[in-house]
């Protein structure tokens, strides 16, 4: 029998889809999250098949939550649940991603459950491209003990080496494969790039220092070490500190 989890932030929505889910026999609910850390631990715990995924929750959004359940081994497939408008709808059925308009009609559950299937990163990316959820608030990465989720608010800065980015954070520092440039794309509102291998946070900046063979570097509020910044950023750098003094 197929596992269910329901992910929604509403008590009375969890208990239609569950009603539902039961009185069509479309598998086992094993669970229920009301947010996307929840939905996360929940994944790694209970293996579900299939997640009935809201997608207006608060923190972390259900576009988000997706982005992450796919870095597990074996990710669940989605199905969101939304009540968006019909142009906003667009965006799904362009990239092939399966929802279901709340309130969810007996007959569209059936066809969802039916037809279910796994989401990729391109059609994750192409979703939040055209909605009004492109804003992410982690960062996740995978280790021995599963997923580890990283607050936005709380990174200083991201390094590459090779083909992975570290992510220095207030806690400590994270490993992650997502190219530089996607993370500059995702997240220009709150980064910017000051050299081909960093990204830093706008509003730790602090200094901009230029040392005696005219090589510029960039303090960060609660980092000790001075980051390289290119001469193509420099300008850029200066106009941001008299925005954050």
């Amino acid at each position: 029998m197929m596992k269910i989890l329901i992910a929604d932030d509403e008590k009375l929505a969890r208990e239609r889809l569950r009603g539902l889910v039961t009185e069509l026999s479309l598998g086992e609910v094993v669970g229920e999250a009301d947010n996307g850390q929840a939905v996360l631990q929940q994944t790694e715990q209970l293996q579900p098949d299939v997640i009935l995924l809201d997608i207006r929750m608060p923190g972390m959004n259900g576009l988000e939550t997706a982005t992450h359940l796919d870095q597990l081994d074996n990710p669940p497939a989605v199905i969101f649940t939304t009540a968006y408008d019909e142009y906003a709808l667009q965006a799904f059925e362009a990239h092939a991603v399966d929802y279901l308009l709340k309130p969810v009609r007996r007959e569209r559950l059936i066809k969802a459950i039916k037809s279910v299937k796994r989401l990729s990163q391109a059609q994750l990316a192409g979703i939040q491209g055209n909605t009004d959820q492109a804003g992410i608030s982690h960062i996740s990465a995978k280790d021995h003990s599963g997923i580890k989720l990283v607050p936005v608010e709380n990174i200083f800065y991201f390094q590459a080496a090779d083909k992975y980015i570290t992510v220095y954070h207030q806690q400590g520092r994270v490993l992650i494969e997502e190219p530089l440039k996607s993370l500059q794309e995702r997240l220009s509102e709150r980064f910017i790039r000051i050299h081909r291998n960093a990204l830093v946070a706008k509003h730790l900046l602090s200094a901009l220092e230029k040392d005696d063979e005219g090589r510029y570097y960039v303090r960060l509020q609660g980092v000790d070490e001075a980051l390289e910044v290119s001469r193509r950023h420099v300008a850029e750098i200066r106009q941001l500190l008299k925005r954050y003094p």
